[in-house]
């Protein structure tokens, strides 16, 4: 069945008329005409880093396919269409088992395969200290070892490890994993400079969460924020929540990479979407969850993961930072849709995974796959 939909370039402010099925079949552009009142339009979101969403646990025992599937459904209602589960620190029967999981919930269908295109694994292979930790198990942290990712590989879709860059073979056990297709970020680490340069001369490409994941007190330079900042090989993830990052520090990181270098991931845990409070979860232990958004581990300041979501990261942005509505959609659509090895651009032949929004960033309709997805 043929939809038609209507909205406004957030680039040139031209009436964009799509008619879509699973795929736009047609596209035109025509100047927007007097009184006409439209929303803008534009892809569907992307986030590469979801540990879980409305109750949903990616790391949890509980995880399956059949819950994947419902939390993929829960993201396209914000306008997330397509996501990357994120896998964190744990025993390699416990990632290879969230890796079956994820791979049957792919096969089970194009479209969910399409929204998920792979896994990413946060960790094992992470600092051991604490502060680049964060809330990773300290008991299941290891030696960076890419035949643990080729094993891995044979349980599922991975295609991102975040490691930690600072050991001798660092660099070794990085270009094994990349040139097993498997893209490398660098994060939670207390890595010198001279680390993390060799393992982006390895193939290490990206940063998680640039800023967090690290001692809380640095010297002014050196430090891995501004080594990984300057590094231009690296395009870094950004959790803006307002908690993880604050403006100020936001707006400099992103006049620094520019939003072809930078993408934003909400890092959202089960917690996302649910009420304020004291909260157990599978990974964490007792969190509390604020009226604000902040999660932490109950009586301290340690942050545990966020719980917000990428629509709510480009509405921060737009309001926090200086900049534009097409320069912030480019976090969350054209940039990650790179990394991903996609073109996000609204074209003939697209699939349509579509957004209409406002001006501050609300979301008001979503298509995945043409069908217009009921939202809460």
């Amino acid at each position: 069945m043929t939809t038609t939909i209507h909205g406004l370039d957030p680039a040139t402010g031209d009436v964009l008329d799509l008619q879509v099925d699973t795929s736009i079949t047609r596209m035109t552009r025509r100047p927007q005409e007097a009184g006409e009142d439209l929303p803008f339009l534009a892809p569907g979101l992307i986030d590469l880093q979801v540990n879980g969403f409305g109750g949903i646990d990616i790391n949890g025992p509980e995880v399956s396919a059949e819950r994947i599937t419902a939390m993929s459904d829960a993201l396209a209602g914000i306008g997330v269409t397509t996501w990357v589960p994120t896998i964190v620190t744990a025993s390699e029967e416990a990632i290879c088992h969230a890796l079956r999981c994820i791979a049957e919930t792919r096969a089970s269908s194009p479209a969910l395969a399409h929204a998920i295109p792979f896994a990413h694994v946060e960790g094992p292979f992470l600092s051991a200290e604490d502060g680049p930790r964060g809330v990773h198990d300290i008991e299941q942290i290891r030696p960076l070892d890419a035949d643990e990712v080729t094993r891995w590989q044979s349980a599922g879709p991975v295609g991102l490890v975040t490691v930690s860059p600072h050991t001798d073979d660092a660099p070794e056990q990085i270009a094994r994993i990349v040139s097993g297709g498997v893209m490398v970020a660098v994060g939670h680490t207390h890595g010198s400079t001279p680390q993390i340069t060799a393992a982006v001369d390895a193939g290490a490409s990206l940063s998680t969460h640039l800023g967090n994941g690290i001692f809380p007190r640095l010297a002014r330079h050196p430090n891995p924020i501004w080594t990984q900042l300057a590094e231009d090989r690296l395009t870094c993830g950004l959790i803006a929540d307002g908690h993880h990052l604050p403006p100020e520090t936001l707006e400099v990181m992103l006049r620094a990479k520019g939003p072809d270098r930078a993408f934003l991931v909400s890092d959202a845990t089960e917690l996302a979407g649910r009420e304020p409070g004291l909260h157990r979860t599978a990974v964490g232990g007792e969190v509390e969850l604020t009226e604000d958004g902040r999660l932490s581990y109950v009586g301290t300041e340690m942050l545990a993961g966020a719980a917000s979501d990428v629509a709510a990261g480009l509405r921060f942005v737009l309001r926090s930072t200086s900049l534009s509505l097409p320069d912030a959609l480019a976090l969350v659509t054209r940039t990650p849709g790179r990394v991903l090895g996609r073109d996000t651009t609204l074209r003939t032949g697209a699939v349509a995974d579509l957004v209409t929004l406002t001006t501050d960033g609300t979301i008001q309709q979503v298509w995945r796959h043409g069908a217009l997805i009921e939202r809460p």
